[in-house]
């Protein structure tokens, strides 16, 4: 089976791991995975410390912060007759209440992080929606979504300020993990907007996957979504960027070639056992397969591809295998249950485990009393975990006669065809910028969302003056039937002249001409009416955020 290639390589060479010193949170570096092997797409520049910004540029956050410092001063003269809210919003430092908020995603794979660090990361699938209200719960973060699995853990986020944003979440990862803060800022990555959409695009596309091309991480992003329906913290930015990188990812696939002959990582699992194994006992090894579950028939599939025509597999029931028996007629599986799965295990060469098990299911004392296996087969017992959290405790290493393969393992077997990958990647980049475009000018357009409420607010404001006026001149005996009358008059009113001003500034982001029309539009209106010199979405959003927690 020809075995498709990565970008693993160049993804450790063109990691940015420098930290932008600060005595408030630590910072780490970004990366681009693909731009320094394909010279067609510009490369970022990056500086001695640095992050990446939203246009590709690297920023010095801290350098940024002290600048910005300099011009605004507060008079301290004055100082003491400003509310603290007031001096927050005249303080640099806190000059995000005016700005937009930023999608974020904050991430370790396994590209830049060990399976040792990337497993006590994990989450399952069943606690997501709890993960994003905890998420949502943080003062400065609106929106969450977390993407977990065996590659990678990453979590998006919209923020209300990026840089306290991403210290709230690198603290509740810590927190949840038990991982130092400044271990994980040691290997993991930020990138910011359309830095952000990008790399969720290619994930959803396969191009960020260790085995290119492969289709099980378009479904892992479709379960985001499907885990978080009903749950208020997967809100409109991060649901509509999920669901367009689903879009994304079927583009990619339907329209190039980058899934043809492609790998999953159960192949690559396969592929790596036979690459260990002699030639010789290649039809004969004795295989074992533990967990039947989507990475289980993959590793079953592929194993009957390369020829094997029985092995045993342990699961914890067995309906799962006896269907995997019934789709693979004329192949010897033989279902054992979990308490068999030792002795199983005494009579295997190559054992694959790919269970959701949060501890191991094999320690150094299960091990080192396992027979040897003969000579045919090497002389050593293959371990071929694929799990994470991993099945296969790294303890296993030391049992003479034993050898341990996990996923950050299988670098080595997708390492092939290297120059066909690129150029397939670059076909599906062309389909992200395109899509990327899209997506940027859709969430242009809900900028004016904020305007058209405050605008409705503001002529409401008027009408209820107004109308309280007319009413209190009418005399107290009015009947309610011209009461009523009066006030829908007054709305009428309201909304005949609200209607023109209003279709000014609705846009659904697909032309950009109308996008640029409506937020001049939307800019106009808002100095005509002194809509900005309300508090601002932002800002409302913190405060409230932040008297929720002292409650």
């Amino acid at each position: 089976m020809a075995i498709s290639s990565t970008f693993s390589a160049a993804k450790l060479d063109s990691l940015l791991m420098n930290y932008c010193s600060s005595s408030s949170a630590s910072f780490s570096g970004a990366y681009f995975p693909y731009q320094q092997q394909m010279k067609v797409f510009p490369r970022p520049n990056y500086g001695n410390k640095g992050m990446l910004s939203r246009n590709g540029g690297v920023r010095c956050e801290a350098a940024e912060f002290n600048a910005a410092l300099g011009p605004q001063k507060i008079d301290p003269s004055k100082a003491s007759a400003l509310s603290a809210l007031q001096q927050l919003k005249t303080s640099a430092a806190d000059r995000y209440t005016k700005e937009r908020s930023s999608i974020v995603v904050i991430g370790l794979s396994v590209h830049t992080a060990p399976v040792e660090m990337r497993e006590k990361l994990a989450i399952p699938e069943a606690e997501m929606p709890r993960a994003i209200g905890v998420l949502c719960g943080l003062n400065h973060i609106e929106e969450a979504a977390v993407l977990s699995t065996c590659n990678r853990m990453e979590i998006y986020v919209v923020a209300l300020s990026q840089h306290r944003g991403v210290k709230e979440v690198t603290e509740w990862m810590s927190k949840t993990s038990g991982i130092p803060v400044s271990e994980i800022c040691e290997h993991r990555f930020l990138l910011y907007n359309k830095d952000a959409t990008q790399h969720l695009f290619e994930v959803s596309a396969g191009l960020d996957s260790l085995v290119l091309g492969e289709g099980q991480i378009l479904a892992q992003v479709r379960q985001v979504v499907k885990a978080g329906e009903g749950v208020l913290g997967l809100g409109r930015n991060i649901s509509g960027l999920f669901k367009h990188a689903i879009t994304v990812g079927k583009r990619v696939r339907t329209e190039t070639d980058i899934a043809a002959g492609a790998v999953s990582v159960s192949s690559a699992a396969v592929e790596l056992a036979f690459m260990k194994l002699p030639e010789s006992s290649h039809t004969t090894a004795r295989m074992l397969v533990v967990g039947a579950g989507k990475m289980g028939k993959l590793v079953i599939k592929h194993l009957v591809a390369k020829g094997c025509t029985k092995m045993v597999v342990v699961n914890r029931s067995e309906e799962k295998v006896a269907a995997i028996r019934e789709e693979m007629k004329g192949v010897e599986i033989i279902y054992r249950p979990f308490t068999d799965m030792l002795a199983c295990s005494a009579e295997a060469d190559v054992i694959f485990t790919s269970t959701a098990s949060e501890t191991p299911l094999f320690s150094k004392e299960h091990v080192k009393d396992l027979p040897p296996v003969s000579s045919e087969v090497g002389g050593l017992r293959l371990f071929i975990d694929i799990s994470v959290p991993r099945n296969v405790g790294s303890c296993v290493t030391d049992v003479e006669g034993a050898q341990v393969y996990n996923v950050d393992d299988l670098k080595e077997v997708v390492a092939a065809n290297k120059e066909d990958r690129l150029r397939k990647a670059m076909e599906a980049q062309a389909i992200i910028t395109e899509e990327l475009k899209q997506f940027e000018a859709w969430r242009d357009s809900l900028e004016t969302v904020p305007t058209i409420k405050k605008l409705r607010a503001y002529a409401d404001r008027i009408r209820l003056a107004e109308l309280e006026k007319c009413l209190s001149k009418m005399g107290e005996d009015i009947p309610k039937k011209t009461r009523k009358a009066v006030d829908d008059l007054s709305r009428g009113i309201v909304n005949k002249l609200l209607h023109g001003p209003m279709q000014h500034l609705r846009c659904d982001g697909n032309d950009s001409r109308t996008l640029n029309e409506a937020l001049e539009n939307m800019n106009a209106l808002n100095r005509m009416f002194g809509l900005e010199s309300d508090l601002s979405l932002v800002e409302q959003k913190i405060r409230a955020k932040v008297e929720q927690s002292q409650k």
